[in-house]
């Protein structure tokens, strides 16, 4: 993921109503869920919305395709992925990672 890739996403989300449509639509998965849904689930006017929705897809964080009169919205998990590894990318000094943290602790000078 390129650096100017990285700030769109992270700009995208830096603000509540889009970090909570972009976590409701990770929590939905690939099927995704349409626009008045998504407004009705996290009670966001459907004007204010729309422009969440299409910053969110300007940083390409989420997908749309249409379903008859219905845009279904999903997030994209290859690029949500690509900057969680562009975040932890050579996380600390190169030692593997686990849940909990480094699985070394460090060293004292």
């Amino acid at each position: 993921m390129e650096t100017k890739d990285v700030l769109a996403a992270l700009a995208a989300i830096a603000q509540e109503s889009r970090l909570a449509v972009f976590r409701l639509l990770v929590q939905v998965g690939p099927e995704g869920m349409a626009a008045t849904k998504i407004a009705e689930q996290l009670d966001i006017a459907p004007s204010s919305l729309s422009f969440h929705l299409k910053e969110l897809t300007y940083a390409r964080l989420i997908t749309s395709r249409s379903e008859g009169r219905f845009v279904i919205y999903s997030a994209d998990v290859v690029v949500m992925n690509g900057l969680i590894d562009y975040l932890t990318e050579n996380c600390c000094g190169g030692v593997p990672c686990g849940p909990a943290g480094c699985d070394t602790k460090p060293t004292s000078t």
